[in-house]
């Protein structure tokens, strides 16, 4: 089992009464962490059952709070247990069936969960206020993958090895910025076995969610989507011209966006920004939570060949480790262009200023800071900005604001409180 650092959150969670609901890509390992964590109270002679809502066998049992109950009391009786219940959004009104079987007062301890938060962040979030906390799993991050591969020698030394173990470090760095995180991938060995697994990994999600949800013939609409978006990745969204090359309209356009959102294969940032005359206001940009499947989406999964071609998957890798990071700071991420051509590509805003980072995929001999971070420093007067690229070097001052060039792998070590106060 690939390790994941979500493990122990949901397991220290299993005490608490609230449903543990767990939000996620379509094979994650949602699954793999349930069965993992199911085996643990096993082990410690806890009572458990497990429902997967993708078998018809288990799915019979969901017609009725009382059919369902009357199966769990069976299973582990009526004393203390614990009732995992997988690909709950399944299940028609999900949020009312969990709400109803909350508020019995059972004594069962729910951990459910989910492939789209279609179901699960909008109708039970109604539903479910104060019954339960959110627990999002994504692909592989980039952090567990290197400590799968390197067999967790260097989990509590990871600094170390990435400033020791140069080379191996940048082969697999460039090895998930091909294939990325996605659990069957990585442990798939050759390239056509991982070519294969993200070809019924895409068909699947638009089989078994896409055309569940947008009940329309018109699926091979929305995959074109998902590729022309794949190519468009980390640019200026202009809906318009998505919908006429697609041919559908903007509404339509709109809401598959935002179904593509809500079941994890995109993230929206939206710009910052301070004078809407010079700076843009309504673009948004998105980024892909995994980079294998924006890869595949362009045809070069894993044929990132040319030193262009890693550009873009390494901005998206340093935006789902900044996201990552500020996820319970209070901060928010965007970016920030003018209309006369000057960007950075990421802003996080916090209650205190703003930290401007830069994405470079080199490795930097001397500081270097564009004319674009140049502009947004002499506007803004942030304390502290960021340079991520493949190097770091000693920082510098701009304007009387410290910029500080960080390679990504000093990114992933950083605290909250490092990456936004320093």
């Amino acid at each position: 089992m690939i390790e994941r650092k979500l493990e122990s959150e949901l397991e220290a969670h299993l005490g608490a009464k609230e449903i543990s609901l767990i939000v996620g890509p379509r094979q994650a390992g949602k699954t793999t962490l349930m069965k993992f964590l199911e085996g643990k109270l096993k082990v410690r002679g806890e009572r458990t059952v497990f429902f997967n809502l993708d078998i018809e066998g288990d799915r019979r049992h969901f017609s009725s709070q009382e059919e369902f109950l009357e199966k769990v009391r069976l299973e582990i009786g009526n004393q203390k247990g614990y009732v995992f219940i997988d690909e709950i959004q399944r299940k028609e009104n999900a949020g009312l069936f969990l709400k109803g079987l909350y508020d019995r007062g059972l004594p069962y301890k729910f951990v459910v969960s989910g492939s789209g938060s279609l179901e699960l962040k909008e109708k039970i979030k109604e539903s479910l206020v104060g019954r339960k906390r959110i627990f999002e799993l994504d692909t592989i991050t980039f952090e567990e993958f290197v400590n799968f591969k390197t067999d967790y020698k260097y989990r509590d030394k990871l600094d170390d090895f990435f400033k020791v173990e140069r080379n191996k470090t940048m082969y697999l760095l460039k090895e998930y910025l091909s294939y990325g995180g996605y659990p069957r991938i990585v442990l798939s060995e050759t390239h056509n076995e991982k070519l294969s697994v993200i070809e019924e990994i895409f068909s699947s999600y638009i089989d078994k969610d896409i055309k569940e949800f947008i009940r329309s013939r018109r699926v091979n609409v929305y995959a074109d989507l998902v590729r022309l978006m794949s190519v468009r990745l980390g640019s200026l969204t202009n809906l318009s011209e998505l919908s006429s090359i697609l041919g559908v309209s903007l509404p339509t356009l709109k809401s598959y966006l935002w179904y593509a959102e809500k079941t994890f294969i995109i993230r929206k940032v939206s710009p910052f920004y301070k004078n809407r005359t010079k700076e843009l206001t309504r673009s948004p940009i998105y980024y892909f939570v995994d980079i294998g499947l924006r890869n595949f989406g362009t045809g070069k999964f894993g044929r990132l060949i040319h030193p262009e071609d890693l550009a873009m998957p390494f901005q998206n890798l340093v935006f789902n480790i900044l996201r990552e990071k500020i996820k319970r700071s209070g901060a928010q991420i965007h970016f920030w262009r003018t209309k006369d051509g000057a960007e950075v590509d990421f802003v996080l805003l916090t209650g205190e200023g703003v930290v401007p980072v830069e994405v470079k995929v080199q490795e930097f001999k001397k500081p270097k800071v564009t004319r674009s971070l140049r502009i947004f420093i002499k506007k803004y007067n942030p304390s502290r900005a960021l340079v991520v690229s493949l190097t770091s070097i000693k920082p510098i001052t701009v304007h009387n604001t410290q910029v500080f060039f960080i390679s990504v792998f000093d990114l992933l070590g950083f605290s909250p409180d490092q990456l936004l106060y320093g």
